[in-house]
């Protein structure tokens, strides 16, 4: 930034400094022309000269104080090279160093280039004039080139405002962002982890415990993600090690694809997905904007007491936690495939449990019109049991918007003793929803040598009604004839007189969520599988009401699953909760009851809330009753976010037995600046450095906050998104000032990108500066530090503030208010710390 008559400064410089000493100069100009008016009345062309000699308030020296820019109108500022927020159509497009010029009133001008236009996202090619100027020249005033088109600039918030007529900017979707902005993130190697356990003591002897503990380990080089995914769990000494799935992978952003090597999982949105070991390149649908994007499923269920929950997925265990008694619901999943039922494992705290299989795929047929999303993966078939085949294969697939109401799709995989094809459309209905078909052919040659050859048939719908706000996400039925497998059914394993009759016969899926009224919705879910040669058949049913009235929440569900072999299992529960704000903060009293197929009806009743400052300490108490001779419980539960990761604990004690649980949640990050822990990571995070600042806290994060060494973990952010990232300024501690306190960054899949807040940690003193004789320094004086790191005016009392005052070494202040020699001056400061937040000092300026 050019202040005269100093040179340009580094970056360094504090935006927030200038924003001090240009508001001070706002002031000062704002006087001079009220001043100007009444002393010297001149016409519009005339300019207006005032003697600095009228603003001496307290006897001190002026000298000659050259303040003619400010004297041309109030708009008028000092040219230089400015760190711009820059807006188009009032929304933050890009932030960057502009060049601004003054113009004949005073107000400054950007030097807008066309390179800049088209950055900002405007046809610059659909403009002559435009087109064949210097691409990265200046131009003048935007409206010569682009009809009503401005560029206003706000300085005392350092914003510039662009106005663009729609018609001349490129057409984007909702939320679009230019993949010039995504950023690939800095070299990063982390561990993602969860740990939980717990340890249950019977009075009759038969003590258990079990830990389970799930890692996402990374590494990251560029735009290169080396990703491992490993499992360990432990229950009543034995011990499993399980490495789900290691690769790596990086984003193809011409093709908006994912390019990945190693092991992960095919797309199911056309196949069902499958485990391998191979190459993969498919479409991702989060490069596209948010308005474009097209799942994992949400898991709902009850739990009797503090109850042990494990989903399990292709025979992975992908998630295991402890919940309290009640209803629960499950929206974190991170699923080891793209579809594929899953098992879900309710484990009370007296051991007994409870199963059921959630249903999941990724459906969204629909593409937008010239939409291509296709997949292509080429490896080795990974089955979960050791005695299947794993046969090397190839499968790909295409899905191709036509037009708003078709769509075609097709694939095909094959491998030494299977091939299959499939082909469909998809239709809209227009107001009726959406509907899709398709037919899978497939031809199996067994392990005896037989050849089977079969079809299967595959009907979805889907429907959002408005009028009713009625959301139909999913009606499904497939059905298969007797001699089609599917490329898992295939691999199973067979003896020779093995007719393999239990493959998949016919599967129905529901989903429905209806709003009855204001606050007041029911949801339905229901599944249903049928085996060739089987008569059971493989159910699960849920549905509920949520309703609130007064700020009291209700919620009625009930739930029935049956799977193959097993007794059906039917469960209902009621659940209130009533805020206690008015008595104490951040809490609610929970009532729940449960009823539970040949079981007894438990009812509890419990203290829910939060406590902290903000809110990063949760606590749940809860006492059960159950009738027909069961056993009363109590249960205390606590969770705690810190900087350093999640913390949770948990007590259950009945008659007959006594629990304690435990986890620990975080990421374990190793940056080119040391290590970081923080809290649980998710694709993408950003590391936050605040120049050693340490204790400023992250807003809407519970619990984070810069370490002793200024540095702080961002988590789940969004991909190819612009995620701001903002700090609470009324947590900083008293010797820490910050330049902004919000970062904007657009992190590509799994980056991790870095915020830098340009924080600087001091002392902050107000420094009366004298010169010899006892004269002060002059109004209007500029102060810039020896490293030009500290920089304001002097006020008309020959006081200058300044923060972030070093203490371990004496800070160096040049002061000029002219050219001459006499009318610059260097004052030394040798502070220390102080417990007042502002010191005030007297320096000697010589």
């Amino acid at each position: 930034m050019v202040h005269p008559p100093f040179p340009k400064h580094p970056a360094r410089c504090r935006h927030q400094i200038h924003q001090r000493r240009f508001f001070l100069l706002f002031c000062i100009t704002g006087f001079v022309n009220i001043c100007a008016m009444q002393l010297k009345p001149a016409r519009a062309a005339e300019a207006v000269y005032f003697d600095p000699n009228y603003l001496q308030r307290t006897g001190q020296e002026t000298g000659n104080v050259d303040l003619s820019v400010f004297t041309l109108s109030d708009k008028a500022q000092v040219p230089g090279v400015y760190d711009t927020a820059i807006y188009v159509n009032h929304d933050k497009v890009l932030q960057q160093k502009i060049r601004y010029d003054t113009m004949p009133d005073g107000s400054l001008a950007p030097q807008i280039s066309p390179d800049l236009l088209r950055a900002l996202g405007v046809r610059v090619d659909a403009f002559p004039a435009l087109s064949h100027h210097k691409h990265d020249a200046p131009l003048g005033p935007l409206t010569n080139y682009i009809p009503a088109a401005t560029a206003t600039l706000d300085f005392n918030r350092m914003k510039l405002e662009v106005s663009i007529p729609q018609a001349a900017m490129d057409k984007k979707a909702n939320g679009y962002v230019d993949p010039q902005r995504w950023d690939d993130g800095v070299p990063v190697l982390f561990s993602n982890y969860s740990f939980s356990g717990a340890q249950r003591k019977s009075r009759n002897g038969t003590d258990d415990s079990n830990q389970y503990l799930n890692l996402q380990n990374g590494f990251n080089a560029g735009a290169w993600r080396f990703r491992n995914y490993s499992t360990y769990s432990s229950s009543d000494g034995q011990q499993s090690w399980d490495a789900i799935a290691s690769y790596v992978q990086r984003d193809i952003k011409r093709l908006k694809s994912q390019l990945l090597i190693g092991e992960s999982a095919t797309p199911g949105d056309l196949f069902p997905s499958l485990q391998f070991t191979g190459i993969q390149l498919a479409s991702d649908d989060n490069m596209l904007p948010n308005s474009q994007r097209g799942f994992a499923p949400t898991i709902r269920g009850i739990a009797s007491s503090n109850a042990e929950v494990t989903v399990r997925q292709d025979g992975y265990i992908i998630y295991q936690s402890y919940v309290a008694p009640g209803a629960f619901e499950i929206n974190d999943l991170y699923p080891s495939s793209y579809s594929g039922d899953m098992e879900v494992t309710i484990k009370e705290a007296d051991g007994s449990e409870r199963k059921f299989n959630q249903p999941f795929s990724a459906v969204p047929i629909m593409q937008r019109p010239g939409r291509l999303k296709y997949s292509t993966t080429v490896g080795k078939y990974r089955s979960t049991d050791n005695e299947d085949k794993e046969p090397d294969f190839a499968q790909g697939t295409v899905i191709y918007g036509i037009s708003n109401e078709i769509t075609v799709y097709a694939g095909t995989l094959a491998s030494p003793d299977y091939l299959s094809a499939i082909v469909g459309t998809g239709f809209s209905l227009l107001s009726l929803g959406s509907v899709s078909f398709d037919m899978t052919h497939a031809q199996t040659r067994r392990d005896n040598g037989q050849s089977d050859s079969g079809q299967s048939y595959r009907i979805q719908y889907s429907k959002n009604v408005e009028s009713t706000d009625t959301n139909l996400t999913l009606a499904s039925y497939r059905y298969s004839t007797s001699e089609f497998y599917d490329f898992d059914e295939a691999n199973q394993r067979q003896n020779d007189d093995d007719s393999q009759d239990s493959h998949k016969r016919s599967k129905l899926q529901l989903s429905i969520n209806q709003t009855i009224w204001e606050g007041a919705s029911i949801y339905v879910t229901a599944y249903q599988q049928r085996y060739w040669g089987e008569s059971e058949q493989e159910k699960n049913l849920s549905f509920g009401l949520n309703t609130s009235l007064n700020g009291v929440s209700y919620n009625v569900s009930y739930s029935y699953s049956k799977l193959q072999g097993e007794d059906d299992d039917q469960q209902v529960a009621l659940n209130i909760r009533i805020p206690l704000s008015r008595w104490l903060p951040n809490s609610w009293a929970t009532y729940n009851a449960t009823h539970q197929k040949r079981a007894e009806t438990r009812q509890q009743a419990g203290l829910t809330g939060t406590l902290l400052d903000d809110n990063r300490l949760s606590y749940s108490l809860q006492q059960s009753h159950a009738d027909q001779g069961g056993s009363d419980s109590s249960s205390l539960n606590a969770s705690y976010r810190s900087a350093y990761g999640t913390l949770n604990t948990g007590y259950y004690y009945d008659k007959d037995s006594q629990q304690n649980s435990y986890g620990l949640a975080g990421g374990i990050v190793g940056h080119s600046h040391g290590i970081t822990l923080s809290q649980p990571l998710g694709d993408s995070f950003a590391l936050i450095d605040t120049n050693g600042a340490s204790g400023a806290r992250v807003q809407n994060i519970p619990g984070v906050k810069t370490d002793w060494r200024g540095f702080a973990i961002v988590p789940y952010l969004t991909s190819y998104t612009e995620n701001h990232i903002m700090l609470d300024t009324t947590t900083l501690p008293a010797d820490v000032d910050v330049t902004q306190n919000s970062e904007l960054v657009i992190p590509n899949k799994g980056a991790m990108v870095v915020a830098h807040f340009d924080a600087h940690v001091g002392v902050r003193a107000l420094i009366t500066l004298t010169r010899p004789a006892g004269k002060k320094v002059p109004f209007g004086a500029v102060a810039v530090s020896e490293d030009q790191t500290l920089e304001n005016i002097v006020d008309d009392g020959g006081v200058l503030y300044l923060s972030g005052i070093k203490t371990d070494e004496p800070t160096v202040i040049h002061v000029k208010w002219g050219t001459s020699a006499s009318q610059q001056c260097k004052a030394t400061l040798n502070l220390q710390p102080a417990a007042s937040q502002i010191q005030s000092v007297t320096a000697l300026c010589l």
